[in-house]
């Protein structure tokens, strides 16, 4: 009995945890500016700014920002980087089986072979369980992308495995078997709800044996008026999930929507985009995802955004 309770107080303690993540994480972020000038060295101080929206998550953007600073590309132009998130996290309804199964690594029959972190929201919603439990045995670990390794490794957690792309496809076709006695090899998702079934179907047509918990939710926001006026007029947006186009067009409409060339992290985002209904022209990403890949992408559909401008003056 006595264990019984320990695990239901742990849990609850997790949910406690976790709901205060989400609400300082988002109560920090809603003081800070969302509009920054960006202009390395204007070329002309009459010339227009071109609008760039990125659609990141509340406090995610200051590296992609300090990237851009940097672009040599970008130089000569002015551009106005605005803040305009599209999606915030919450608690997932798989939240509070999280501490328990940790809990039971200790037991062999119990014990993973490798847990699966498949972005930097799950690396933390997963760091706060394992601090939380003690930092049990967990296996080996697989990050998909050099942002979700940091984030890790940052909360003291070694990572194994890295796939060579970081997409979920690219994982499933890599990564290692570890096979015990003609066992399955057993994997734990922590996953978001609205991920796609991609990664562990994958590794479950291999013979993998995989445990899916739905640990946080990604939830659209409502553009203020204010926000849908600076969306409505960007030359480009920026989307790192099929998740926050998913609500750009919710919040603008497809027409609207898709008027606005797209820059993405990835491959997935792009794909995103395509479901959505923007045409191949109007996307641009990089082979591999990654920072410093989708800036270069930026400065791409900035560089077609300024030649159309300057095709429709000449008309």
């Amino acid at each position: 009995m006595r264990g019984t309770n320990t695990t239901a107080n742990t849990t609850t303690i997790l949910s406690i945890c976790t709901l205060l993540y989400f609400f300082c994480y988002n109560f920090n972020y809603s003081v800070t500016h969302h509009c920054h000038a960006f202009t390395a060295v204007s070329s002309s101080s009459s010339s227009k700014s071109k609008r760039v929206v990125l659609t990141r998550e509340k406090g995610k953007n200051d590296k992609l920002m300090k990237t851009l600073a940097k672009c040599k590309r970008l130089k000569n132009q002015n551009i106005l980087l605005e803040e305009i998130p599209c999606i915030e996290h919450a608690e997932g309804p798989d939240a509070d089986k999280l501490v328990p199964w940790l809990q039971r690594q200790k037991y062999s029959s119990f014990a993973s072979d490798y847990i699966v972190i498949t972005s930097p929201e799950a690396a933390q919603v997963f760091g706060t369980a394992y601090e939380l439990t003690m930092r049990p045995y967990i296996g080996k670990v697989a990050a998909v992308g050099k942002a979700t390794r940091e984030a890790l490794v940052r909360l003291g957690i070694e990572v194994d495995f890295v796939p060579s792309k970081a997409t979920a496809a690219t994982l499933v076709e890599e990564l290692p078997e570890e096979m015990a006695d003609g066992s399955p090899t057993r994997v734990l998702y922590p996953a978001s709800l609205q991920a796609k079934e991609t990664l562990q179907r994958g590794l479950e047509k291999r013979g993998f044996e995989v445990t899916r918990l739905n640990t946080y939710d990604t939830v659209s926001t409502t553009f203020s008026d204010g926000q849908l006026t600076s969306a409505e007029s960007a030359s480009v947006a920026c989307f790192g999930s099929p998740s926050a186009i998913k609500a750009f067009v919710e919040n603008l409409g497809k027409d609207k929507a898709r008027q606005i060339l797209a820059a993405c992290i990835g491959e997935t985002s792009a794909e995103a985009c395509r479901q959505m209904g923007w045409s191949e022209d109007m996307i641009f990403y990089p082979e591999k995802p990654g920072i410093e890949g989708w800036a270069e992408c930026i400065a791409d559909a900035l560089l077609v955004s300024s030649k159309e401008v300057a095709e429709m003056k000449t008309l």
